[in-house]
C-alpha cells in the first residue's frame, strides 16, 4: 500500500522512516503511554535482582502492573523473556510495591493490586510470523504492538490481535480432566475460568448441591457465603494462616444454621489470618483441606456429624483442635432466612 500526502492537489509520497535507535521508541512511549495504552507510567529501567525492565506501568482500569519491552530485530523470543519477567514480578511482589507506593505518594497493600492481571507488552517495528503465532491463544497476558513512523511526522501503533478461541488453559484443563477420569470415570470436570465475582459466582453456584471454598481471600468466602445462602446450599469453608486453620460447614436448608457472615462479622482486622503476609506452613494447607473433604464425604454419604453451627479451629503449633458452637448473630443477612 502506498501512502501519499495531499499538497494543494499534489502527492507528496509519505515514506516509512526506521527508528534507529531502540531507545528513540522508548523515550517516545514512555511519554505518551496514557494516549497509547491508557497505562499509568511509573518508571524507566526499573532495575529488579539481575534484570532491567525498560518500562513500568501501572493498568488503573485493572488495577494491575504492565512491562513493556522495546525490540529492534526479531531474534528473540517474546515467550521465554514474557514468562521471565512475569515470573520475576510475582517473586518480587514487595519491590513493585514499593515503587507503585513511591510513585503515588501513599502507603499501598498488597491487596491494593490484582496481581493476576498482570501482563507484558512488546513493542517492536514489525514481529515476524515465529513471534505473532507463539502468543496467538486468547489468554495469555502478553500483547505486541507495532510502530512505525513515517516521513509526515506520522505515528502508527497496531496491536496484534490472537484470531484463535484456544487458549493456553484449555490445552492443560484437559490433561486434568483426564487424569480424573483415570482414577473414576463418573467423575465430570467442569471447569470455570472466571473471576469470583458478584456478576458470575451466583449463576455458577446455582447448578451445584455442595461448596467448597478453596479460596484464599475473605471477599471472595464472603460471595460464596452470600450465594450457596440464597440458594439454600451446603458449603464448606476453609481459611489458613501460619499454623493455624479455621473450617466451616453450613447447611443451608436448615433454617437455624448460622452463616460465615455470623462468625465474621467483616473482613479479619490486618495480620489475622492474612497468608499474604504471615506465610503458610505446607501442611496446615494439607490438613485444613482433608479435613474440609472428609466434611464433604460425610455430606454425601449421610454419616456422622459435621460441623454445622461450629468452627473447628486447628492449632498445629500446639498440636491443639478446638471445635467452638456459634449461632445466627441478630442482624446477619441470614436471619431472616
Amino acid at each position: 500500500m502506498e501512502l501519499y500526502n495531499l499538497n494543494k492537489d499534489n502527492l507528496e509520497e509519505v515514506r516509512l522512516v526506521p527508528f534507529k535507535l531502540e531507545k528513540d521508541i522508548q523515550a517516545l512511549v514512555e511519554k505518551n503511554t496514557e494516549s497509547i495504552f491508557e497505562f499509568e507510567f511509573i518508571e524507566t529501567e526499573f532495575v529488579v535482582e539481575k534484570y532491567r525492565i525498560d518500562t513500568l506501568c501501572f493498568d488503573l482500569e485493572n488495577n494491575s502492573f504492565v512491562i513493556v519491552e522495546y525490540k529492534k530485530g526479531s531474534s528473540y523470543s517474546v515467550v521465554d523473556q514474557g514468562m521471565t519477567y512475569l515470573q520475576l514480578m510475582l517473586n518480587n511482589k514487595a519491590d513493585f510495591l514499593l515503587k507503585l507506593s513511591q510513585h503515588k505518594g501513599k502507603v499501598l497493600e498488597m491487596k491494593d493490586v490484582d496481581w493476576s492481571q498482570s501482563k507484558i507488552v512488546f513493542v517492536a517495528e514489525s514481529f515476524n510470523s515465529y513471534q505473532k503465532d507463539s502468543v496467538n491463544f486468547d489468554n495469555l497476558p502478553f500483547e505486541l504492538w507495532e510502530i512505525k513512523r513515517f516521513s509526515n511526522n506520522t505515528i502508527v501503533f497496531n496491536k496484534h490481535k490472537s484470531n484463535s478461541k484456544e487458549s493456553i488453559g484449555s490445552l492443560t484443563d484437559s490433561k486434568k480432566s483426564n487424569a480424573f477420569s483415570e482414577i473414576n470415570k463418573e467423575v465430570k470436570v467442569k471447569i470455570y475460568r472466571v473471576k469470583a465475582e458478584d456478576k458470575n459466582l451466583g449463576k455458577i453456584l446455582k447448578q451445584y448441591d455442595i461448596i467448597v471454598d478453596g479460596t484464599d481471600n475473605f471477599k471472595a468466602k464472603f460471595l460464596l457465603n452470600k450465594f450457596s445462602l440464597k440458594y439454600k446450599k451446603k458449603l464448606v469453608i476453609g481459611a489458613i494462616s501460619k499454623f493455624e486453620g479455621h473450617i466451616f460447614t453450613f447447611d443451608f436448608d436448615i433454617k437455624k444454621s448460622p452463616c460465615l457472615k455470623c462468625f465474621y462479622q467483616g473482613e479479619p482486622a490486618e495480620g489475622v489470618l492474612d497468608c499474604e503476609t504471615d506465610g503458610i506452613l505446607g501442611s496446615t494447607a494439607v490438613i485444613t483441606g482433608g479435613l474440609q473433604a472428609n466434611e464433604v464425604l460425610k455430606t454425601i454419604l449421610n454419616v456422622g456429624k459435621n460441623l454445622n453451627s461450629h468452627i473447628l479451629i486447628i492449632d498445629l503449633l500446639n498440636l491443639k483442635f478446638r471445635k467452638v458452637l456459634f449461632r445466627k448473630r441478630k442482624g446477619c443477612i441470614c436471619e431472616n432466612i
